[in-house]
């Protein structure tokens, strides 16, 4: 009687712990099938190349608040940007600085136009080297024989580059100035030919002029524009991801997006 009481005390003891175990170890570790549960799921999110700063900003407070979605980001020419949507890349997120890389995109049913927003705007501004010694206070000047050089971002792909055309062309300058272009892949690249000296003059968004290092340049005017630089936002049609893009979405104009944003000089796409 003994033995057989012995022998069902360790079954009872051996089922019980069976049984626990099926949620956690010993220890209280999740199984497997939990932890598979709560992984994270990636986006991609590409970005014209002006918003690197806004966005990186952003990119920690949301994981933050929404810890399960892990946001990457492709920085780059909007123009660039969209051909590889176009080409199939895999992308949740599209970001433009301009209306015309969007459009197209919509027009191939490339992105979930319901989830399209405009969120931002910015200005064009012409900026000098600090050093420089030229008296450039507005377009017109550009066209003076001692302005040999001339930064802007290629007007086929990059949306700064296209805005400043419009402001040349519309003022009859662009033809006096065109021999004189050094262009840029992207609104960095120009900024950057501009903060190292190795042009005289270039266009930039106002933003970016902003994030230059401390006394490499001077901005020397606002270039009024007759096409608001306005940016949209959407979900891309193919995205496998997209409740997670759209709470990235939601965030960029959202309050605190919007916050982050007007920090870095750009203004609500609403205005």
């Amino acid at each position: 009687m003994v033995v057989l009481l012995v022998l069902l005390g360790v079954f009872l003891t051996i089922g019980c712990t069976d049984n626990g175990s099926e949620a956690t170890n010993e220890t209280g570790t999740p199984t497997a099938e939990t932890q598979v549960s709560e992984q994270e799921s990636e986006i991609m999110v590409s970005a014209a190349a002006s918003l690197t700063e806004a966005f990186t900003d952003m990119e920690s407070q949301f994981e933050t608040e929404n810890p399960n979605i892990d946001v990457n980001f492709n920085f780059g020419s909007s123009g660039n940007l969209r051909t590889q949507i176009e080409g199939g890349a895999p992308v949740d997120v599209f970001a433009s600085a301009d209306q015309k890389n969007m459009d197209t995109l919509a027009g191939k049913e490339l992105i979930d136009n319901s989830t399209r927003k405009d969120f931002a705007r910015n200005s064009l501004v012409l900026i000098v080297p600090a050093s420089s010694t030229l008296n450039i206070t507005g377009i017109e000047d550009l066209t003076s024989p001692e302005v040999e050089r001339i930064t802007i971002g290629n007007p086929d792909t990059v949306p700064v580059g296209n805005y400043t055309r419009t402001v040349l062309t519309e003022a009859d300058l662009w033809n006096q100035t065109e021999n004189k272009f050094v262009l840029g892949e992207d609104v960095k690249q120009v900024l950057t030919y501009v903060e190292r000296g190795e042009v005289d003059a270039g266009f930039v968004y106002m933003t970016d002029a902003k994030t230059a290092d401390t006394g490499t340049i001077k901005i020397v005017a606002i270039v009024p524009v007759s096409i608001p630089i306005s940016y949209p936002i959407a979900v891309v049609s193919a995205s496998e991801n997209k409740e997670e893009a759209q709470a990235f979405l939601d965030y960029v104009t959202g309050e605190e997006g919007q916050e982050i944003l007007e920090e870095y000089g750009f203004t609500s796409g609403s205005k």
